[in-house]
């Protein structure tokens, strides 16, 4: 089969690889569409994932298609059913896993490969995390299920309540998602972030508020040149820079929480003023993954609409035009999500 292959740092080619046989409790997915996500453009820059792969290696993670094969003893899957699977899967059985807290468990299983013809689903992840899709779905809404899963956690964890004041830092896929999902919550959401089509869709979103931040570096102080009056009840952190979850917490109200959900670099620090969170008594915390339960969240808001693929796929690309996407997407190209066609 046809496949895109991470050889190293900003090194994408496309080959033909073995499709592999099926062992036990394995299903064998054609794919139908395949997402572009922040994490692969990580991957990419940097030529590996520490904790997901290592390169000669098939890479991407957000993926839906149809089943074409199942081993003999898998029950309850036939070839034809049009599916979506997490990137992942937990063991059910740590600590972690019979607290609830599926997204650290100690064995989480990864998987990745989903630039590629097709795909085999690993018996775990079949188990507990391969759903299937009603039959007017569009596999490119049903491949923002992962994602979105990740942000359903984020937005569960901080616990938000119908009126309260939201600011979203960051205008990525992950900050538009974290919009879409405090506005359907009651919300009064205020984003910050760069990009006028990623801003306009923030507004189609519900957001009542746009900081841009075109040409600002300071985060904090264009929030407060933008809403000087904004209180906020609770921040959801985007960005991923150590500057910006220092802010958080300088933009949160007393008593209010902040979600860390932005990864930092690896080996970054934050200093964050002691008195202020103390007498300030603010709630932070940091998200990381999905859940079973979360993945499932997911997928109904994409079928129920309140998720439209329309809004974050802005951009369709062959599998074969993967590299060029790769380094068009390195140098700034800032579409939300690019869905990559196997067959196109």
């Amino acid at each position: 089969m046809k496949a895109a292959v991470l050889h190293g740092r900003e090194d994408i080619r496309i080959e033909s690889v073995a499709e592999p046989s099926l062992d036990a409790g394995e299903v064998r997915v054609r794919i139908g569409a395949a997402l572009t996500c922040g994490t692969d453009l990580k991957v990419y820059r940097r030529g590996y994932h520490a904790r997901m792969l290592t390169p000669p290696c098939v890479f991407g993670h957000e993926l839906a298609g149809t089943v074409v094969e199942v081993a003999p003893d898998v029950a309850g899957w036939i070839a034809g059913d049009r599916v979506v699977c997490a990137n992942s899967a937990p063991c059910g059985t740590c600590e972690r896993c019979a607290g609830g807290q599926e997204n650290l468990c100690d064995d989480l299983l990864f998987l990745n490969g989903a630039y590629a013809e097709s795909i085999v689903i690993p018996a775990r992840i079949v188990k507990k995390n391969l759903l299937r899709l009603r039959s007017e779905t569009p596999f490119e809404a049903a491949a923002l299920t992962e994602p979105l899963a990740c942000v359903v956690q984020g937005i569960q964890d901080l616990q938000l309540r119908p009126g309260e004041r939201v600011l979203v830092m960051g205008a990525g896929p992950i900050g538009l998602f974290a919009v879409a999902l405090a506005v359907e919550a009651g919300c009064v959401v205020t984003v910050a972030g760069r990009g006028e089509t990623r801003l306009s869709l923030a507004r189609r979103l519900g957001a009542s508020n746009i900081v841009n931040m075109a040409g600002r570096e300071d985060l904090e102080a264009a929030v407060r040149f933008s809403a000087p009056a904004a209180v906020f009840d609770a921040v959801f952190e985007a960005v991923g820079k150590p500057t910006a979850w220092e802010a958080a917490t300088r933009l949160v109200r007393k008593g209010g929480r902040v979600n860390f959900f932005g990864g930092c670099p690896s080996g970054t620090s934050v200093t964050l003023e002691t008195s202020l969170l103390h007498y300030s008594n603010l709630t932070l915390l940091a998200s990381f993954h999905h859940t079973p339960r979360s993945i499932r969240t997911a997928l109904d808001l994409i079928e129920r609409g309140v998720i439209r693929a329309g809004d974050f796929v802005d951009g369709e690309a062959s599998l074969d035009e993967l590299p060029e996407l790769f380094r068009s997407m390195a140098q700034g190209n800032r579409s939300v999500k690019t869905c990559i066609r196997m067959n196109g």
